[in-house]
C-alpha cells in the first residue's frame, strides 16, 4: 500500500491522471506508469544540466569576471605537473616513507606513536636526585654518579690523546713524503734513466757485484780514501782541494781543470771562526782576501791568454825587448789596438815604444802587473808625474788600494778632466784606480765578462774606505746580489755556459750557490760534490744547522744573498747511486759527515751507516761475521774505529733501528755482534713466543730461531753471557718447549710428557696444583701466552696415552688379575694427571679462552 501510494504521488508531480492508478486497472498498468515516470524524472535531470553548462559557458565567454583562457592538452598538462610538483614538494618524503612501509605492513602513524612514548634519556646521563634523608641511596647514587664521571672522563682523555697522536703521526709521514717529493724533484728535469738507477738481485751471493763508479768517480773516490786513511792514522792532512785538482788533470777536461782551478785560488783563505764560515767571509778582512784572491785569478788568466793571443801571432806581433809583462804587452796592442782603430778609438797623450800610452797602462793594470804599469808611465815622461804618483802609492799598499785622500784626488781630476775624454783606455785606469763611475760598465774595453767581473772587483770599497758622500760606491754585497739575483741564469746564459756563471758566482764569494748550480748540470754533478767536500774540510763552507734542511737553504741571521748548501743532503744524493754496490767507497764519503748530528742526536755518519745496512741487508760486509768461537770477524766500519767511530756504538745503533722497523730477526744478528746478550735473550724469547707451539717446516720462522735457539745456546754453555737471571730463564724454558712441541707434533707422546714433566710448569698430581700456581706468577708473559696450547697438547698426550693403553687391555680379555692391575695403575695416573691439569686451569691466574677449558674437561671426562 506505501509502495502504491508513492506511485499516486509521483503520477501526480508528473501531471498523470490519478484515475489511472485505480485498484481496478493497477494490477494492468502499473509496469507502464513507473516507465513514464522514470523517463520524466530523466529528462528534468538533463535540462538541469544543460541549463548549468549554459551558464558556465556564458561565464567563460566574458559574463564572468575572468578571461577566457585557450590551452592545448599539453599546456594543460605541463600545468597540472608544475602545480602537482608545488603541492607535493614539502609531504613527498612522508608520502614515499608511508608507500614503504605500507609495503611490508607497517603503519607508520601508529609507529610513530610507539617511538614517542619511549625515553630519551641517554646512558651516561646524571642519575636522579635522591632525597638527603635515603642515606643509603644518596650514597650509591653519588657513587655511580662518580664512576660514570669517570668512565667519561677517561673516555674523553683517551679520544683525545688517541686523535693527537693520530694527527701527529699523519704530521710526521707527510712532513717526510714531503722532504722525499723535493728532494726528488730538485735536481735535472729530464726523464729519470730506470736503467741507470742500482738494482738488488736475490742472487746478490751468488752473483758477482760490478762497480758502478765511472773512471772520473773512481779517481775522486781513490782521493777520499786516501784522504781519510790519513785522518784516521792522525798524520798531517793534506791539502783535500789540490788532491782533488790533481786527479782531475786526468780528465783531459779542459773546462773542468779552469773550475778546479778557481777553487783552488778562492781557497787560499785562512780560517778564522770554526763555526760559522759564512761570519768569516762576511768579515771585512776576509772580503778583502776574497777579492784579491779573485782578481790575481782573473788577471793571471788574462795574462795567459795575451801570452796565446801573441804567440799565435809572432809574425804580427814583432815581440822584442826585455822579456816581461811591460813587452808582452806591447805585442798585444800591436794586435789588438793598432791596425788602423786608433784614430777611431780617440786615443790621447801620445806614445810609448811608437804604441799608444793607455791602452798600454790598461793591459798592465789587466796582468797585475803595478810595476810594468809604473815603468810605462814612467817612460812617457813627465806628463804622467801624478799618474806614477798615484802607481807608486798603489805598488806599495798590500791590499792593492789607494788611501782615502790619493783616491779622493783621483777621483776629482777625473770629475774634471777625465769623464769627457774620448780615449776609452784613459777612462778605464782612472775608474779602475779610483773607483770612478762604478755605474760605467766601459763596454769599448771590457768585453767579457772576465773583463766585467775583474773591472768591479777593482772598484768595491768596503769598510774604512766607503765614502758613503759620494755615492759612487759599490760593496761585495752589492756585485753579489747584482750578479745572483738581478742579472741570474738568463742573462749568462747558465745553461749553455755553466762554467761561466759559475765562475761569476764563485769568484764573488757566492760559493754555496755556485755549487747548487753545478749540481744541477749532470755532468758536472760529480765535481760539484767533491768541490764541496774540499771547501768544508777547509771550513769555508756555510752548511745549515739541521741535515735535514732544503739542498740550499737561506738562515735569516746570514747576510743577503748568501745561502747555505746541505752537504749531509748533498753526499747522500750522490752516494745512493752506487752505495749498493760500491760500500767501502760509500761509508768514506759518509765518513764526512761524521760531525753531524740529526734532530733527534743521532750522529749523522752512523745514521747513514744504519740505513746502508738495512738497505743492503749485508750486515757482514759492513758491519762484521760472528766467528763460531762467538768473536766478531772485522767488517767495513772497523776501518773508521777510533774516530767518532766505535763499531760496538755503531752495531748497536743499527740493530736499535732494525727493531724499531719490527726487522726482529736481522736486530737478533746484528745485537748478537754486538755482544749485547741481553737484547738477544729477550728478543729471541719474544719470537720464540709466538711460534713455539707451531709445526717445524723447513724454512719457516720456527725452523729459523730453533737453530739460532740452539747455536747460541751451545754459546751459553762456554762462555758467560751478560743478561739477568730472568731472561736466560726464559729463553732456556722456552727452548724446552720447542723440544716438548716437537716431541708433540712428531707423535713421540711418552717423551713429550717426560719433558713436560721435567719443566714444572703443569702439575703431575692433585698435590702439586698449588705449587705450580705459585711458580705460574713468576713467569714472562712470553711463557704464559703459551699456557693454552701447552695444556690442550699435554692433555691430548694423556688422552691419546689412556685410549691406547685401555684399548691393549681390551684387546687381551684372557689376561690374568695380575696383568690388569698392571694395566689399571697407568690408566690411573694418566686420570690423575688430568685432574691435575684441569685443576689448574681453573685456579691458574690467567683467563684462558672459553673453548680451551670445555676441550679440557671434555678429555678429562672421557678418561674415566
Amino acid at each position: 500500500m506505501l509502495t502504491l501510494k508513492n506511485e499516486y504521488e509521483s503520477a501526480a508531480i508528473s501531471g498523470v491522471d490519478a484515475r489511472e492508478l485505480e485498484p481496478a486497472s493497477a494490477g494492468s498498468n502499473l509496469l507502464t506508469l513507473a516507465k513514464r515516470s522514470l523517463f520524466v524524472k530523466m529528462d528534468n535531470d538533463f535540462s538541469e544540466l544543460l541549463s548549468q553548462a549554459e551558464q558556465l559557458a556564458n561565464d567563460i565567454d566574458g559574463v564572468g569576471e575572468l578571461p577566457r583562457v585557450e590551452r592545448s592538452l599539453r599546456q594543460v598538462l605541463d600545468a597540472s605537473n608544475d602545480l602537482w610538483s608545488k603541492v607535493t614538494l614539502h609531504e613527498a618524503p612522508d608520502i614515499q616513507a608511508h608507500m614503504m612501509l605500507a609495503s611490508k605492513g607497517v603503519d607508520l602513524t601508529q609507529l610513530s606513536q610507539k617511538l614517542d612514548t619511549l625515553s630519551t634519556r641517554k646512558t651516561f646521563e646524571p642519575l636522579e636526585p635522591v632525597p638527603e634523608a635515603d642515606i643509603s641511596s644518596y650514597l650509591k647514587n653519588e657513587v655511580e654518579n662518580v664512576l660514570l664521571s669517570l668512565v667519561e672522563g677517561t673516555h674523553r682523555r683517551a679520544s683525545a690523546a688517541a686523535d693527537q697522536r693520530l694527527w701527529d703521526s699523519i704530521r710526521q709521514n707527510w712532513s717526510k713524503e714531503m722532504r722525499q717529493m723535493f728532494n726528488a724533484l730538485h735536481g735535472s728535469s729530464r726523464p729519470l734513466d730506470l736503467q741507470g738507477l742500482p738494482e738488488t738481485s736475490t742472487l746478490a751471493d751468488i752473483a758477482p757485484v760490478h762497480s758502478r763508479l765511472d773512471h772520473m768517480e773512481m779517481a775522486y773516490a781513490k782521493e777520499v780514501i786516501d784522504y781519510n786513511n790519513r785522518i784516521i792514522q792522525g798524520v798531517v792532512r793534506p791539502q783535500l782541494v789540490q788532491k782533488f785538482a790533481t786527479a782531475a788533470e786526468s780528465f783531459n777536461n779542459l773546462k773542468v781543470n779552469e773550475l778546479w782551478e778557481i777553487v783552488r785560488y778562492m781557497s787560499h783563505i785562512a780560517p778564522q771562526f770554526r763555526d760559522n764560515p759564512l761570519l768569516l767571509r762576511t768579515s771585512s778582512p776576509t772580503q778583502n782576501q776574497l777579492i784579491l784572491q779573485a782578481r790575481k785569478y782573473l788577471e793571471d788568466r788574462y795574462k795567459r791568454y795575451m801570452t796565446s793571443v801573441v804567440e799565435g801571432n809572432l809574425a804580427r806581433a814583432c815581440r822584442g825587448g826585455i822579456p816581461g809583462t811591460l813587452s808582452l804587452v806591447r805585442s798585444f796592442v800591436d794586435l789588438r789596438v793598432l791596425g788602423g782603430l786608433q784614430g777611431m778609438l780617440g786615443l790621447e797623450d801620445g806614445q810609448v815604444d811608437k804604441k799608444p800610452i793607455w791602452p798600454q797602462l790598461y793591459y798592465c793594470l789587466r796582468c797585475g802587473d803595478i810595476d810594468a804599469a809604473l815603468a810605462c808611465a814612467t817612460q812617457a815622461g813627465s806628463q804622467m808625474d801624478d799618474l806614477c804618483a798615484i802607481l807608486g802609492a798603489l805598488k806599495s799598499s798590500p791590499e792593492r788600494a789607494l788611501d782615502p785622500s790619493m783616491e779622493s784626488t783621483v777621483r776629482f781630476q777625473y770629475r774634471c778632466n777625465i769623464r769627457k775624454s774620448p780615449d776609452p783606455f784613459k777612462r778605464a785606469v782612472y775608474c779602475i784606480l779610483g773607483a770612478c763611475d762604478v755605474s760605467d760598465e766601459h763596454s769599448e774595453v771590457a768585453k767579457t765578462a772576465d773583463d766585467y767581473l775583474w773591472f768591479k772587483l777593482c772598484q768595491i770599497r768596503e769598510g774604512d774606505r766607503t765614502d758613503a758622500r759620494s755615492g759612487e760606491n759599490i760593496t761585495l754585497q752589492h756585485l753579489q746580489t747584482l750578479i745572483s739575483q738581478d742579472y741570474g741564469e738568463t742573462h749568462y746564459n747558465a745553461l749553455e755556459q755553466p762554467h761561466v756563471y759559475f765562475q761569476m758566482l764563485f769568484l764573488t764569494g757566492q760559493y754555496e750557490l755556485a755549487l747548487e748550480f753545478l749540481w744541477r748540470i749532470d755532468k758536472l754533478k760529480v765535481h760539484a760534490v767533491h768541490m764541496a767536500i774540499a771547501l768544508h774540510e777547509s771550513n769555508l763552507l756555510a752548511i745549515p744547522n739541521s741535515p735535514e734542511s732544503p739542498l740550499l737553504c737561506e738562515d735569516p741571521s746570514d747576510q743577503k744573498p748568501h745561502r747555505r748548501l746541505n752537504l749531509a743532503r748533498l753526499i747522500q744524493y750522490y752516494v745512493r747511486r752506487f752505495n749498493l754496490t760500491d760500500m767501502r767507497e760509500a761509508l768514506h764519503y759518509y765518513y764526512f759527515l761524521r760531525g753531524m748530528r740529526l734532530p733527534s742526536g743521532d750522529n749523522l755518519f752512523r745514521s747513514c751507516i744504519s740505513n746502508l745496512s738495512m738497505e743492503s741487508r749485508d750486515f757482514g760486509t759492513i758491519l762484521g761475521r760472528l766467528e763460531p768461537d762467538g768473536c766478531r770477524a772485522p767488517g767495513l766500519i772497523d776501518i773508521f774505529n777510533g774516530v767518532q767511530a766505535e763499531p760496538s756504538e755503531i752495531i748497536e745503533m743499527v740493530g736499535s733501528n732494525l727493531e724499531k722497523k719490527g726487522l726482529f730477526e736481522d736486530a737478533l744478528e746484528v745485537y748478537d755482534l754486538a755482544g749485547n746478550h741481553e737484547k738477544v735473550m729477550s728478543l729471541m724469547s719474544s719470537l720464540l713466543s709466538q711460534v713455539v707451539h707451531l709445526v717445524s717446516q723447513q724454512g719457516s720462522l720456527r725452523f729459523r730461531l730453533a737453530a739460532k735457539a740452539t747455536d747460541v745456546a751451545h754459546r751459553i754453555d762456554g762462555n758467560k753471557f751478560r743478561c739477568s737471571d730472568e731472561t736466560y730463564r726464559t729463553f732456556k724454558t722456552l727452548r724446552h718447549l720447542l723440544e716438548f712441541f716437537d716431541k708433540y707434533h712428531a707423535g713421540e707422546y711418552v717423551k713429550a710428557l717426560e719433558l713436560i714433566a721435567e719443566s714444572g710448569l703443569i702439575p703431575s698430581k692433585t698435590e702439586e696444583v698449588e705449587n705450580r700456581v705459585n711458580n705460574f706468577r713468576k713467569l714472562g708473559d712470553e711463557i704464559c701466552h703459551n699456557f693454552p696450547q701447552i695444556l690442550l697438547a699435554t692433555m691430548t698426550i694423556l688422552h691419546s696415552l689412556y685410549n691406547r693403553t685401555r684399548g691393549n687391555a681390551n684387546m687381551s680379555l684372557s689376561s690374568s688379575r695380575l696383568e690388569y692391575s698392571m694395566t689399571e695403575k697407568p690408566l690411573q695416573s694418566y686420570r690423575e694427571q688430568a685432574k691435575a691439569i684441569t685443576s689448574f686451569a681453573g685456579t691458574m691466574p690467567y683467563r684462558l679462552p672459553g673453548d680451551t677449558n670445555s676441550k679440557l674437561v671434555q678429555m678429562e671426562i672421557l678418561m674415566h
